[in-house]
């Protein structure tokens, strides 16, 4: 788990039961059991973005906030690109059979994304994935 200085990523987070969340401005929402995977960015200090998404005290900021309260990082993911390329990997999976949306406007309310979290109810291996999207972009 090697973070870049900028750049974006990937967190795989597990939740271990179904749970009603509370998301922020979203409301309440349920949860599945099973794996979620969250799409951002971080043009400065990826590192420590990184970091704070592991810590369990913080002030809720972000949409993913919310449900890091209630389930646990499993692993992280970075790769180099600019900020569009956040909506274009979660495009990219979106549109894989293995994925879900479950949260529409989750981590999106800064661009035109339908949503930048992702469900299987599988634990999935996303090094092969994501070394085929950098070869398609």
């Amino acid at each position: 788990m090697e973070a870049e200085n900028s750049g974006i990523y990937i967190v795989k987070i597990k939740l271990t039961k179904n749970q009603s969340i509370k998301v922020g401005a979203l409301g309440e929402n349920n949860f599945k059991k099973g794996y979620y995977y969250y799409i951002g960015s971080a043009q400065k200090n990826l590192e420590s973005r990184i970091e704070r998404h592991l810590r369990t005290k913080k002030k809720f900021h972000w949409h993913i906030d919310y449900l890091l309260d209630k389930a646990k990082i499993d692993d992280y993911f970075t790769l180099n690109g600019s900020k569009d390329y956040e909506c274009k990997l979660f495009n990219y999976l979106y549109h894989k059979d293995q994925f879900k949306l479950m949260v529409e406007g989750f981590g999106s309310s800064d661009c035109s994304c339908i949503s930048h979290l992702l469900y299987s109810k599988n634990d999935l291996n996303l090094k092969n994935m994501l070394e085929d999207f950098k070869k398609d972009i």
